[in-house]
């Protein structure tokens, strides 16, 4: 048996490994002592260094020890990868100036925690970039509203790429964008605002052909002096003074894509992907630069220029008709990333920087700790109930789970996720709903158990048996998740991408890593039995007779709720969806955070988010309480009067717009269609047409179920409550399948029994699963809901009703939907497809043998 499942071992273990490794280090480490402590050369003198650095940050000369040593190596031209052999650079990098912020930010990457935390945990580092009066004082106010709109849509492209990162960015005012940044500060990334709001112009234009600094003083009319950096054949710093024409013959329209590579040597290039359109004038100009230069008797040259900087000057001998262009020169490997992330989302709009200031976490001390113990309470509760339930079996599927965990994390940790209070609470869900599978395989081993077979053998038929259902289940939630990544944006695609990862590692954790070890413990002998609790006996009802008053009454529930939904308009959005107020408030005595939302709710202000902030440079801290519109000056009279002795006072106020903008809104109805069209188009093909019909019918209904109810208790939506929607549809979908599965296959075994019968006969048997599902994933909300607090109690209420929703659905309405599409006659299933469909999946232990 290790012979031949050994490779399920070594990939688990593997895996495991990496993950563990992506999470190093666990917490972040003071930048002078990890430097000192990774240095393998000229140990002492290095010390020496850091230490100077240090003194120059404490006597306030630098504003950290990250500048301080970059100012140090750059003032005293010392190459500070001497003291760091082990590191390997980019080939011919020769720059010392370059290698040693190439090496520094490494370092400082390196030495922070791989887990990234939310500004709700941990706060970070906010600014608020202005429009630049002078250079958009010809827009109108609607040009420039459109070009903010956008602005904001593509500084959220440029730092929340996987849309993992959690970041605030929003308009304030009708001139103003603030963007707060989770877990970073500028005096360690002085940079990251230039970065942002860079504009990324992109010109080509034409160099003289004649006529050079070197040859002549004189500025030809109609162009400029630019210098070229590059390095020289034994890779030495070099410049070259050209004049440029001032006025492009192209611009970055043209440009389609964008993206680096390594040139023919290993070193970073850009390289230019033209519209149909940029490739027939990048021929003309190029056509044009070869014959001037073929006139002049030399060889022409074209100037790629990047907000006002010369990147290239490559000669051209003859006109180019490619689809590409490339732009190399004297940068590394991150800015030529950097260089092409820019110039795929462009900015119209000059912005300049107003203010920069540090943020405090957003929730209080108490908030977190009640979260930490409410995720840490529902996760034990789940392990909890498995163990007494399945004994032996529910032991390795809490050995499973914390694979998969392990695994979730790891992989976000990797790709640079942020970690919010809502995000640990929705992987504390995911291991409520990861157990599905285990009950799956552990419920068939049961049936396998009841009809006398081996423990071995109800091992293997149990996994075997369960293998297309699992698969089926995981794929239809993997092409929504394809779905939400492709179209989605923000938050969206975020949740898209945290869910995808939890299904390929759910699936990974239970078909290989859980399948190795039950075997392999059955194999030596170290379980004999495996027994398990049964709390739910046999069901024998009709529940297709109760499918239709059932229907009735839910979808009359549902139109209740979308009645209400459109009665109360825009009072369901809270702030991150309207927008509101913001004020800014000094104090003398500073409130908490959870006294101020006490103060809220006790008026009934409804949503208040308030947020202390530092100013870079003074250190002065202020209160900002964000409301809803109208709400500010009711907010700050009932703080002033439930906290005389604070000190309260006024000192700006502003409106801000929401986080999620109509782009991210409509992206999300739009993912949340073709989802449903991917669910219908997957389980028509894997089923049967009626089957997709009962998916989608039901969906639908659990969507609407959850936002009306969500919507009737008198709740608001907020950024986070997208994603807990989104995971209510997964939540169903994966519900139906398992219901769905079941009726396939006793069609199959049950040739002559009429469609009532079968459909009745496969919920009985995934009754106990449902039930056992159902309870795992609420033990896990319900903790949520009872311990948590805030956003917490919100996002677990809606995970209540959206389980509820999704079981009742599974039974009550997707199964009669398909016995209704398909008329209650059998032959009308057998005429519209295969019983036994063409793509029929391989069990996990035969594919193994």
């Amino acid at each position: 048996m290790l012979r031949r499942n050994l490779w399920k071992l070594l990939l688990s273990l593997a895996i495991v490994g990496w993950a563990v490794a992506s999470l190093l280090p666990f917490k972040d480490q003071p930048f002078p002592d990890y430097l000192k402590s990774h240095a393998t050369a000229n140990q002492a003198e290095f010390a020496r260094l850091v230490d100077e650095a240090v003194a120059l940050t404490k006597v306030g000369s630098a504003p950290s020890e990250f500048v301080a040593l970059k100012r140090l190596g750059k003032e005293r031209k010392i190459d500070l990868a001497q003291y760091f052999p082990n590191e390997r650079f980019e080939a011919k990098l020769h720059n010392v100036e370059r290698r040693n912020d190439i090496l520094l930010n490494e370092l400082l990457k390196r030495s922070k925690s791989a887990l990234k935390f939310g500004l709700d945990l941990y706060g970070g580092m906010a600014f608020t970039l202005e429009v630049d009066e002078k250079a958009a004082k010809t827009e109108s106010l609607q040009d420039r509203k459109e070009k903010l709109d956008k602005a904001i849509e593509i500084i959220g492209q440029r730092i929340n790429a996987f849309g993992v990162t959690e970041p605030v960015i929003r308009p304030v005012g009708n001139n103003r964008i603030e963007v707060q940044l989770p877990g970073i500060n500028t005096k360690d990334n002085p940079e990251v605002v230039d970065n942002v709001k860079k504009p990324a112009r992109l010109d080509f234009r034409f160099v003289h052909p004649t006529i050079s600094p070197r040859t002549s003083d004189t500025v030809p009319p109609g162009y400029e002096m630019m210098t070229l950096d590059y390095e020289g054949q034994r890779g030495e710093a070099s410049t070259e003074e050209l004049y440029v024409k001032r006025i492009p013959e192209m611009t970055g329209e043209a440009i389609d894509n964008a993206f680096a590579r390594p040139d023919i040597y290993g070193k970073p290039e850009v390289i230019l992907q033209f519209t149909s359109e940029g490739k027939k004038r990048f021929a003309a100009v190029t056509r044009d630069i070869a014959e001037a230069g073929q006139k002049a008797g030399t060889v022409g040259r074209l100037a790629i220029v990047l907000d006002g900087k010369l990147y290239s000057a490559p000669t051209v001998k003859q006109e180019i008709d490619s689809d590409s262009a490339q732009i190399s020169g004297s940068f590394s490997e991150r800015e030529a990333l950097n260089l092409a992330n820019v110039l795929n989302n462009p900015l119209d709009l000059p912005l300049i920087i107003k203010e920069q200031y540090e943020v405090s976490p957003s929730l209080a001390k108490d908030a977190i700790s009640s979260g930490v113990k409410a995720s840490v309470i529902g996760t034990v509760l789940v392990a909890a109930f498995m163990i007494t339930y399945y004994t032996v079996g529910g032991i390795v599927a809490v050995l499973t789970l914390g694979i998969n965990l392990l695994i979730i994390v790891g992989v976000m940790a990797s790709i640079g996720a942020t970690m919010t209070l809502p995000g640990i609470a929705g992987i504390v869900l995911t291991v409520g709903m990861a157990v599905d599978a285990n009950i799956l395989i552990f419920e068939r081993m049961r049936e396998e158990l009841n009809l006398g077979k081996s423990l071995r053998a109800a091992v293997s038929a149990g996994y075997d048996k369960a293998f297309t259902t699992i698969i089926d289940a995981h794929l239809t939630q993997l092409a929504i998740c394809a779905v939400m990544i492709g179209l989605g944006s923000g938050p969206i695609k975020g949740f898209g991408v945290t869910l995808a990862i939890g299904v390929f590692s759910t699936m990974f954790s239970v078909l290989i890593t859980g399948h190795f070890f039950t075997e392999w413990l059955v194999d030596k002998g170290i379980i004999k039995k495996i027994p398990m609790m049964s709390f739910i006996k046999s069901i024998n009802m009709d529940f297709l007779k109760y499918g239709r008053p059932a229907f009735i009454v839910s979808w009359l529930i549902v139109l209740i709720g979308v009645g209400v939904v459109f009665a109360k308009g825009d009072r369901i959005y809270g702030i991150d969806f309207a927008g509101g107020d913001s004020i800014t408030v000094d104090f003398k005595e500073r409130i908490s955070s959870a006294q101020i939302r006490e103060v809220a709710i006790a008026n009934k202000l409804g949503e208040v988010n308030p947020v202390f902030v530092s100013e870079l440079g003074t250190g002065h801290e202020t209160l900002r309480i964000e409301t809803a519109y109208d709400k500010s000056d009711e907010t700050l009279a009932a703080l002033v009067k439930a906290y005389p002795n604070a000190g309260l006072e006024k000192i700006g106020e502003s409106s801000i717009g929401p986080s999620i903008g109509a782009e991210i809104q409509w992206n999300a109805l739009k993912a949340l269609f073709w989802s449903m069209v991917i669910v219908l188009a997957y389980v028509a093909l894997r089923f049967e047409f009626g089957f997709g019909i009962g998916a989608v019918v039901a969906s639908v209904h659990d969507i609407l179920m959850t936002i009306g109810i969500f919507v009737l208790v008198g709740h608001q939506f907020s950024a986070p409550m997208v994603a807990a929607i989104l995971c209510v549809a997964g939540y169903s979908i994966n519900d139906t399948i398992v219901v769905f599965d079941r009726i396939r296959e006793e069609l199959k075994l049950d040739p002559n029994t009429r469609l009532r019968d079968v459909v009745n006969m496969a919920i009985h048997r995934v009754f106990a699963r449902s039930l056992m599902t159902s309870l795992t994933t609420l033990l896990a909300a319900a903790s949520l809901y009872i311990f948590g607090t805030g956003v917490l109690k919100d996002l677990s209420f809606t995970f209540i009703v959206g389980i509820i929703t999704g079981t009742f659905s599974s039974i009550f309405i997707a199964s009669p939907v398909f016995y209704w599409w398909h008329k209650g006659d059998r032959k009308h299933v057998e005429a519209h497809a295969d019983v036994l469909p063409k793509y029929e999946w391989t069990g996990s232990s035969k594919a193994s043998e």
